[in-house]
């Protein structure tokens, strides 16, 4: 199954792979090297599939946890002040994706979307400290019933050059469900209440939608 947002680029990359197969007897008369390129193209269309790749993950809402909303590696457990928004200190919780990670993002909790903002930035590392902040970025906040408004913020790394969002100010949402896609390498930002009981550990990998990542105390 794969994510609609990828539906473009693999009809051309499918597309491109099948027109190279077909002629790339006519690039060369040297066998091998007709191959090469051959094998070559599978490889990259195999790397977009892979890509574009949408699990079914469905779960069973529950308003005691939040779930990861992404594939990736924990890379940041810290309390900091978050400037836009709340403009004061939460606890945050990052989660990087590399190219070969799944990429849709899932709402991580139930409840009402409070705040929904673009903005157009950098293309730092997304593991970068100033990544948060600088780059090019979605805000959302979500308003649940038992953890209060939580805040995540999509990041576009080095490679990602889109970021796509389906959360509108005012929509009840669902855990779980479908809330974008980053393109190409990003990361995830969480933000949570101060005190907030924290179920990962740094370098942990986390699963969209299966890995808890707090619960209610």
């Amino acid at each position: 199954m794969f994510h609609k947002e990828g539906g473009k680029i693999i009809l051309i990359a499918t597309s491109v792979t099948v027109l190279i197969f077909l002629l790339s007897h006519k690039f060369t008369s040297i066998l091998w090297l007709e191959k090469t390129i051959q094998i070559i193209t599978l490889i990259f269309l195999l790397l977009v599939l892979q890509f574009f790749r949408n699990p079914n993950r469905r779960i069973n809402p529950d308003e005691n946890v939040v779930t990861a909303p992404v594939d990736g590696k924990v890379v940041v457990i810290e309390e900091v002040f978050e400037e836009e928004y709340f403009k004061d200190k939460r606890l945050q919780v990052s989660i990087f994706m590399s190219p070969i990670n799944v990429h849709v993002t899932r709402y991580c909790v139930s409840g009402k979307i409070k705040y929904s903002k673009y903005h157009p930035g950098k293309y730092l590392v997304a593991w970068h400290p100033k990544a948060s902040t600088e780059n090019e970025r979605t805000t959302v906040v979500i308003e649940s019933r038992e953890f209060g408004e939580i805040l995540y913020r999509q990041i576009a790394g080095a490679l990602a050059r889109r970021i796509v969002n389906y959360a509108e100010e005012g929509m009840n949402v669902r855990q779980g469900d479908d809330a974008g896609f980053i393109k190409f390498g990003s990361r995830v930002d969480i933000y949570f209440p101060l005190g907030t009981k924290i179920d990962v550990k740094l370098q942990q990998n986390a699963v969209g939608n299966h890995t808890i990542i707090a619960t209610k105390a």
